[in-house]
Formats: structure tokens, sequence, C-alpha cells
């Protein structure tokens, strides 16, 4: 009985020992099972934790990158705005300078209309007046002058020979063919240099005639102010010694002695100064004539 206490008593203890060291273990995987569920809280809500600052940062840094989207937009809305502006303002300024530019042209197209309008007109008039002056020219060539007629008349002998009443012919051809000379290739009417000369039409005209068979002149038939009449033109001027006729060297008493560098000289020879003096004042007389 007392053995069967004592095994009882040592099976209880062992028990006891047994349950306190599965206590102690339940204990341990308690605290461990509360320490890791602890933990696991620990880590769950630092994960969450994690995920809303992850969001949070998420979100702010989409507002930021949105922001900085908008900024970006908006500065190139702004430059593209400008853009347009100022591409709008040129396209502006591009039609005022087209709009001055299509005026002025419509001005200048206008005048030059009128222009080409009045020079037609112009050049219409032109040609009427033309034909009415070639037809005028035709019916005035088709008259014979009385130049021509006298032409007609007279022989060669008789135009040669021409000798006007009291005249020294020989002079009167020298001067006139001198006159005619003057005016050199311009030439001179012959009406004209007849009232200069105070010579008759008629003996003008067979003068004229007379010059030309000598061959001093050459005529050409012209149309002026409606009437036919002759341009005289000089073509050979005569040889003549009427500039030296009244030379005092031809005479001179003292001519041996006349040297350039002599005593007596042409440079202070008085004969020769007041022959030139006399010759000058001829020639400006008959010049006034």
């Amino acid at each position: 009985m007392v053995k069967k206490e004592i095994v009882s008593a040592a099976n209880l203890k062992k028990e006891i020992e047994e349950a306190k060291a599965e206590l102690t273990s339940q204990n341990k995987k308690l605290k461990l099972s509360v320490k890791t569920e602890a933990k696991k809280k620990v880590n769950k809500k630092k994960v969450v934790t994690k995920k809303k600052v992850d969001k949070k940062k998420a979100v702010t840094k989409k507002k930021v990158d949105k922001k900085k989207v908008d900024k970006k937009k908006a500065l190139a809305k702004k430059k593209a705005d400008k853009k347009k502006a100022v591409a709008k303002k040129k396209a502006e300024a591009k039609k005022k300078v087209d709009k001055k530019k299509a005026a002025a042209k419509e001005k200048v197209d206008k005048k030059k209309a009128e222009a080409k309008k009045k020079a037609e007109a112009k050049k219409k008039e032109e040609e009427a007046k033309k034909k009415e002056e070639e037809a005028k020219k035709k019916e005035e060539e088709a008259k014979i002058t009385q130049e021509e007629i006298w032409e007609e008349q007279l022989t060669e002998e008789e135009i040669i020979g021409f000798q006007i009443d009291k005249t020294d012919m020989d002079k009167l051809v020298n001067r006139v063919t001198e006159m005619i000379a003057g005016y050199e290739t311009k030439g001179i009417l012959q009406n004209i240099l007849w009232r200069k000369l105070k010579l008759s039409s008629r003996d003008g005209s067979r003068l004229a005639l007379k010059l030309e068979r000598l061959g001093n002149i050459t005529r050409e038939k012209i149309l002026e102010n409606g009437r036919w009449t002759y341009l005289l033109l000089i073509k050979k001027i005569p040889i003549s010694t009427k500039s030296i006729e009244n030379a005092p060297c031809l005479v001179c008493p003292v001519e041996g002695k006349c040297a350039t560098d002599g005593e007596i000289s042409p440079k202070t020879c008085v004969y020769i100064e007041d022959w030139v003096l006399t010759e000058l004042k001829t020639k400006k007389r008959h010049e006034t004539d």
C-alpha cells in the first residue's frame, strides 16, 4: 500500500513535471505564437503603412508629374499662341502690303491703259495726219515748179551763160557760193538767199541753175510750208584771189628790205595793219547786208 502510494507520488510528480514541461512548452509556443502574431501584425502594419506611403508618394508624384506636364503644355501652348499671334500679325501686315500693292498696281495699270489709249489715239491721229500729208505731198509732187519749167525751156548754154544786167557775174557767183558754203551741210532755202541778195525769184532760180551746172552747189527739192522750193547745198567753193587783191605786199615799195627779223617786218608793218582792218570792216559790212 505504502509502495503503491510512493509509486503514485512519483508518477504524480512525474506527471506534474511533464505537465509543467508541457505547460512551459505551451507557454513558449504561446509566447512565440504571440510574438509571431505581433510580428506579423507589425509587419502587416508596416506593409500597410508602406503601401499607404507608396500610394501617397505615387499620388504626389502623379500630381507633380501632371503639374510638370501641364506646365510644359501651358508653355508650349503659350509659345504656339505667340507664334500664331506673330504669324497673324505678319499675315495682316502682308495683307495690307498686298492691298497697297494691288491698289498701286491698279493705279499703274489704269495709267498705262489711259496712256495706251492716248498713244493709240495719238498714233491714229498721226497716221491720219501722215496719210493726209502724203496725199498732199503726192498732189504737190504732181505739180511742176517754175524752176522745172525754166529748166526745160532753157538750153545748157543759156543756163551756164546766164547774165544779170550791170552785174559782175564772176563776183556774184563767188559771193553766192561763199554764202551757201557758210551754211555748211545744213544748206539754205533759195527764197531766203534771194531775199538776202535782193534778187527776183526768176533771176535767183536761174542763178541757182547756173551754180548747179558749174558744179558749185546741189539743189534739193523740198516741201516747205505747203510749197515746193529748193534747198541749196555747197558742193565746191571756187578758187578766189579776192582775199589778197588789195594786199599791200604786192605793190610794196620796200618789199626787198622786208624780213621777219629785219627792221622792216610784216610783224610791225603799218600797211598790213591798215589792210587787215579795212578787210575786216568790209567783211562785217557784207555780212550785215
